[in-house]
Formats: C-alpha cells, sequence, structure tokens
C-alpha cells in the first residue's frame, strides 16, 4: 500500500461540495437541497430501496420501486398486503428471501413499532432480514446517524483511495476502516449517498473518470497508476451446474396445475411448476402419470451459486385429477404468468413460443 504521509488528506467537505452539484435523481432520495432546508427522507422508502437494490442494480430496481410505493404506500399498507401479492410484484427481482423478509419486517414494523422505523443502527438491525449494511445504511440515509455504509461502490474508492491491494473480501475490515475515518459528524448521511454516488457515476470499475473527481488530487492509486487493477478480489471457483424436470399440466379449459414451494430454499413460498430435485442426476418423477412430452428446449437459469438446466416436459391435465399436497389448480382467468419467479416464467415462455 502507498505511503499516504506526504499526500494531501481526503476531506468530506470536498466530497460534500461535488455532491450537491452532481446528486443522483433517484425516487426514495431527498435532493440536498431539499434536506438543507430540512426535508427528511422516508425510512420506509429508504428501507425498501436498500433492500432491492442488494445484489441488483438502481436501473433494475426503479420499475419495481414505483409499483411497490404506488399499491403499498406506507410500511402499513405492505403490512397488511397479501403474501402472493407482494412476492408476484417482486418476480424477476430474484432473491426471493429478500421478498420474504421485507414482509416479516413490515409486519414487525407495523404491529411492534406502531408503523415507525426505529432510528438507530442498534433497533433497526433487531428486525428481520436487516443485516449490518442495510442498518447503517437507513439509520445514515433516513436519520442522518454517523454511521459507516460499506457497499460495492464504497470499497471501490476506499480501495482506490488509499491504494488498498489486499483482495476482497478479507480486504472489508481495512476498507471500512478507511470508510469510518472519513464519516463527518455533520451530513453524514448525504456523506454516505456521495461516496456511493461517487463509486456509481465517476470512480467506476471500468474506465474511471479521474480527471473530474473531487478527490482526485488525494487519490494514491490514481497517483500510483494502479486505479483500474483495484479492487483486487480473490478469484471465485467455478459455478456448478445442476439439472432438473419441470412439468406444465394444463387442462382442456387451459386450467394449469402449479405447486407453492416450501417456505425455506430457493424461491421459498412461491408458486411455481412441479418439478424433481435439482442435481447431477435427478429423477424423472412426474405428478401423474401421463403421455409427457419434451418441449424440445431447456430452461437455463443461474442462481447465486449454481447453474441450472431444467428439461420441461408437457402433459393435459386430467379433468378429475385432485391436487395433491402443495400443488393447486389455477384457473385460466387466475393465472398470471408475471406472478411467477423468473425461472418458472422461462418455462412458460417455451411453451408459449411452442
Amino acid at each position: 500500500m502507498r505511503d499516504l504521509d506526504s499526500q494531501p488528506k481526503p476531506h468530506s467537505d470536498t466530497l460534500l461540495e461535488w455532491y450537491d452539484q452532481h446528486a443522483r435523481d433517484l425516487p426514495w432520495r431527498i435532493s440536498p437541497a431539499d434536506r438543507a432546508r430540512g426535508v427528511w427522507p422516508d425510512p420506509y422508502r429508504i428501507w425498501l430501496s436498500e433492500v432491492m437494490l442488494q445484489q441488483t442494480t438502481v436501473a433494475a430496481v426503479k420499475d419495481y420501486f414505483h409499483r411497490f410505493t404506488t399499491r403499498w404506500p406506507t410500511v402499513a399498507d405492505l403490512a397488511a398486503a397479501e403474501d402472493a401479492d407482494v412476492m408476484g410484484e417482486w418476480a424477476g427481482l430474484g432473491y426471493y428471501a429478500r421478498a420474504r423478509n421485507l414482509l416479516k419486517c413490515a409486519r414487525v414494523v407495523a404491529q411492534d413499532h406502531g408503523g415507525v422505523f426505529p432510528d438507530t443502527y442498534d433497533g433497526l438491525i433487531k428486525l428481520p432480514g436487516i443485516g449490518p449494511y442495510t442498518a447503517a445504511a437507513i439509520s445514515a440515509i433516513a436519520f442522518d446517524r454517523k454511521e459507516t455504509v460499506l457497499d460495492g461502490n464504497v470499497e471501490r474508492v476506499m480501495a482506490r483511495l488509499y491504494d488498498i491491494h489486499t483482495p476482497l473480501p478479507a480486504a472489508k475490515p481495512e476498507l471500512k476502516e478507511k470508510a469510518a475515518d472519513l464519516t463527518p459528524t455533520g451530513r453524514p448521511g448525504d456523506h454516505a449517498q456521495a461516496v456511493m454516488d461517487l463509486g456509481a457515476t465517476i470512480c467506476t470499475p471500468r474506465n474511471p473518470a479521474c480527471g473530474i473527481c473531487p478527490w482526485r488530487t488525494p487519490c494514491a492509486a490514481r497517483l500510483a497508476g494502479t486505479a483500474t487493477e483495484l479492487p483486487k478480489k480473490t478469484p471465485k471457483k467455478p459455478k456448478p451446474t445442476r439439472l432438473g424436470f419441470i412439468y406444465l399440466a394444463r387442462s382442456e379449459a387451459g386450467d394449469w396445475l402449479l405447486e407453492q414451494r416450501p417456505e425455506k430454499g430457493l424461491l421459498g413460498g412461491m408458486l411455481g411448476w412441479p418439478g424433481s430435485d435439482w442435481n447431477e442426476d435427478p429423477a424423472d418423477r412426474p405428478p401423474f402419470d401421463a403421455d409427457w412430452q419434451e418441449i424440445g428446449a431447456e430452461v437455463r437459469h443461474t442462481f447465486t451459486h449454481f447453474h441450472l438446466i431444467l428439461r420441461v416436459k408437457l402433459a393435459q391435465l386430467p379433468t378429475d385429477y385432485q391436487p395433491q399436497g402443495s400443488e393447486q389448480i389455477i384457473a385460466r382467468h387466475d393465472f398470471r404468468p408475471s406472478d411467477l419467479p423468473t425461472v418458472m416464467r422461462k418455462a412458460f415462455d417455451l411453451w408459449k413460443g411452442r
């Protein structure tokens, strides 16, 4: 790591001056000018955006955020929502455990906190689905608490600012310490958003715009010529590939056979097509005996830890079929493909294209 003792020190004031002019316009954000006039962010909107933004981009989240806040404007509205409605609106964002925890958290806030979010890190982290990062982000952005917010953008900015070559994730404690040192007592919420904006718009993963960066002078990686190499990351192991079967059964009237997945595990609690286990050698066991035909195409989907290939089979649903266990027959006029998780909707799209 480069010795910075002889270099100018980065200052939050410099960054905040830049942020006041260049802050991104985001639907959940209060602008620096409004914040200076005493307007406070809505903790519900900050919480919702932070949960949605986990492992997802701002561009992907905006439409979901608009739909959620239009349909459920307050945390009490969301707490009163039907699980299936929320999971349906979430479909496509992935990481469905977040949606289940979203509902759990909303209901705890509504029932145990009178619909008001705790305003401290210690209070927030006790809520379902809120971890250290989210608790720090909400307490800083919504309540202007002096907390250190460390997302991927902030990690990249700190690694470059201090020319830190320790690979992630091992570098996280050092990067958080540097970020904490820079967090001011005044305007800590704006500072947190400013560092994230800097990483998102200027200190980008590729081709950082160092010439217009407010911290270009004290940036050690710029001086060392190593900015594009940072942050370094420990190589990931290749993702394994799992296989499976998925069964689409439809009646003559157009009704579909679906099943509700177990609460725990991938796609927990969501409706989807009956299917096999996902492993290296799945057993082909349809939900009922019939002349099952392969569709001639495969569903390919990637989860966080593995790739998935599903062989799709079709059959006609018997008119007298009685659902077993977690199965449900969904009438044609009640079936909405948009309510299915992405991997299940891919199978429907293959059937529709066929």
